[in-house]
């Protein structure tokens, strides 16, 4: 990946009906780097994004996406984006070519059969070039509808919770198409509320209730989320779990199948909750690592609800 910043914001704030529902938020995202954003529903996730990218005007806070001011240059970034929305939004009666032709045209793209013939074969569409959108499952309209968003070329490429309601196989195939994007030098900014996306992503950013409370890589975010973690397995999880939850030390249990996994942000004292249960022959426990959920569920206690 390129080291040039493609977005280096600070101070991002954004308020509606006199809600702020950004609040002071700094991001900062390589070249050719696909940064996730999640966080509950309404936890300005999908504003942020827009005033990194010049769609929304901040109310405070400055900055620079592909190398133009975000308030003064908004319309220069705009040319630069694709923004695949959650919705899909092509014609039902077009084919796959027809409805990329009609984009084509639409931004006035010069040798546009040229443009729509690679992109049809850049995103594996060649054998339903033919095929009426309208009869497309949901994975293979998420591609028409990233094939349409990449035509014309863009620096920057918005996805909005991308793979809501698709299959997981086709959750895969859309993920290998965006890190081969990325690694050709498009930057990526994506909502999700997905785990194991948030994963593939090379920087995460966690936002609650306004607030960015977490940036940065997966292993450096469960490592600021402070967290302790142990397995337990046992006849009767249920139980066990209703018996741990609320003692001193111990913040989440929770239940994975048969397993139930405790964790704390004070290390000795979950050790301390947990040590009269440790003794038992029936129950088998041995301390793991936090995952993702868990740092993000702790992040999430430890926030203040803005609209409250």
């Amino acid at each position: 990946m390129n080291g040039a910043l493609a977005i280096d914001v600070s101070g991002l704030s954004k308020s509606f009906g006199g809600r702020k529902v950004v609040n002071d938020v700094a991001i900062q995202v390589r070249r050719g780097e696909i940064c996730g954003f999640l966080g509950p529903n309404g936890s300005g996730k999908t504003t942020t994004i827009r005033m990194l990218c010049g769609l929304l005007t901040p109310d405070a806070g400055h900055g620079s996406c592909l190398g133009h001011d975000i308030i003064r240059d908004a319309p220069r970034i705009k040319r630069g984006v694709g923004y695949m929305t959650q919705k899909f939004s092509f014609y039902d009666d077009l084919s796959i070519r027809e409805n990329l032709d009609f984009v084509a045209r639409v931004y006035e793209i010069a040798d546009r059969r040229r443009v729509v013939e690679h992109t049809i074969e850049r995103l594996g569409l060649t054998a339903r070039q033919h095929q009426l959108a309208g009869s497309l499952s949901g994975g293979w309209k998420q591609r028409l509808a990233l094939a349409a968003c990449i035509l014309h070329e863009p620096k920057l490429l918005l996805l909005d919770e991308p793979t809501a309601g698709v299959d997981p196989k086709a959750r895969r195939e859309f993920w290998d198409q965006i890190h081969r994007l990325a690694a050709e030098g498009l930057t990526v900014l994506v909502s999700t509320h997905y785990m194991d996306e948030a994963e593939r992503c090379h920087e995460i950013a966690y936002l609650a209730y306004g607030k960015l409370l977490a940036f940065g890589d997966v292993a450096s975010i469960v490592g600021q989320s402070g967290l302790s973690t142990w397995s337990v397995t046992t006849a009767d999880p249920q139980a066990l779990a209703h018996e741990l939850e609320g003692k001193p030390g111990i913040d989440m249990v929770v239940p994975f199948g048969t397993a139930l996994h405790i964790s704390g942000a004070d290390r000795a004292s979950l050790a301390a909750a947990i040590r009269p249960y440790r003794a038992d022959p029936a129950q088998h426990w041995h301390e793991s690592t936090p995952t993702l959920e868990d740092a993000f569920i702790a992040l999430m206690k430890r926030s203040t609800d803005n609209m409250a």
